[in-house]
């Protein structure tokens, strides 16, 4: 920094508010750092600011790796947002989900020095090894927890341990009553893997919009998230609307599974949205040009990233919420439509 305010022919301080973004620095001379700046590739040293400050402005992030949707986006958005917020992220992935793995990838993190942790657990084996560890630090589970996890995240002042998600059993609820209100009365849920947290959550938000309806639900078919196990389950679906006993609706977990399904009814001519509507979840790149373009259920990412790091942030701050979830929104395409009786066919 000496040698930056030597060729740009101001103080150290001027140098350090430049760098800071202080807004009581004229644009002339601001101009005049920044060139000095490019001119000797200057880099501030990361590790002897947090000394000086006694501040990391780093972020733990423990992930399962998953290369799935949900997991991949929800990291990226966190990434992206604690930038913009001034913050590093550091990732810790995951190879196997128990109490060892968590506790030495969060021991990693306290090395480092890190402010917050934050644990991507989209399944039930990952929240439970967060349960082993107790963080000095505030820590941020992005599941649909059903309860925080006990001991981590505890201070002198006490617990700060933070759960954050997109609202899945309200995404699954609207995309349930839009196929009711469109006349369906027969809607079958292919859901994901039931050791999931978001698959669970729209299992129930399917099962509660039929059953306010006085419709009782069938029982789901469980797949994984694969497109594989879509187009098996749309195997047989299509064999039974064939044989005139299959549903005139179905609410795929994801949109991959949706995807699988709909492959599975062109193959066999039925015809989608007329002979059975299909519905996803997450809004998934390119959904809009499946044949039929997919109504699904829009997981809004940046807003999750976004208020990740605002949570971790107002922890931090003594700002304490402990739960909170995030709307998504339904997205109306053509796969969906009335049942035949509905339109008199």
């Amino acid at each position: 920094m000496s040698d930056v305010a030597a060729v740009a022919g101001v103080s150290h301080q001027t140098v350090s508010r430049v760098l800071n973004g202080h807004p009581s620095v004229r644009g002339e001379t601001r101009e005049r750092v920044l060139a000095a700046i490019a001119s000797l590739g200057y880099r501030r040293n990361s590790a002897a600011r947090a000394l000086a400050t006694s501040r990391s402005t780093t972020l733990g992030v423990v992930t399962t790796g998953s290369p799935l949707f949900g997991p991949t986006s929800t990291l990226i958005a966190i990434e992206g947002a604690a930038r913009d917020q001034g913050y590093f992220v550091s990732v810790a992935t995951l190879r196997r989900y128990d109490a060892a793995a968590m506790h030495e990838a969060l021991e990693h993190f306290m090395d480092q020095g890190v402010e917050a942790i934050v644990v991507i657990a989209p399944q039930d084996d990952v929240a439970a090894a967060v349960e082993s560890f107790r963080a000095p630090v505030p820590v941020l589970v992005v599941a649909a927890l059903e309860r925080l996890p006990a001991g981590t995240g505890t201070t002198p002042d006490g617990p700060t341990t933070l759960s954050l998600a997109v609202d899945q059993r309200a995404g699954a609820r609207a995309a349930t009553d839009h196929l009711l209100d469109l006349g369906h009365r027969d809607v079958l849920h292919v859901a994901g893997p039931q050791d999931w947290f978001d698959a669970r959550e729209r299992a129930a938000g399917w099962r509660e919009a039929l059953e306010a309806r006085g419709v009782r639900p069938a029982r789901p078919r469980v797949c994984s998230w694969a497109a594989e196990d879509g187009y098996a389950a749309g195997r047989d679906l299509a064999e039974a609307v064939a044989a005139g006993e299959g549903p005139t609706a179905v609410l795929a977990g994801n949109d991959q599974l949706a995807l699988g399904i709909l492959r599975a009814f062109w193959e066999r001519g039925v015809s989608v949205p007329e002979d059975v509507s299909v519905v996803g979840f997450d809004d998934v790149a390119g959904a809009a040009y499946f044949v039929p373009p997919l109504t699904t259920v829009r997981q809004p990412f940046d807003v999750l990233g976004e208020r990740s790091v605002a949570l971790v942030v107002g922890a931090l701050a003594g700002r304490r919420v402990a739960t909170e979830r995030i709307a998504p929104d339904l997205v109306v395409r053509s796969s969906t439509g009335p049942p035949r009786a509905a339109r008199g066919g």
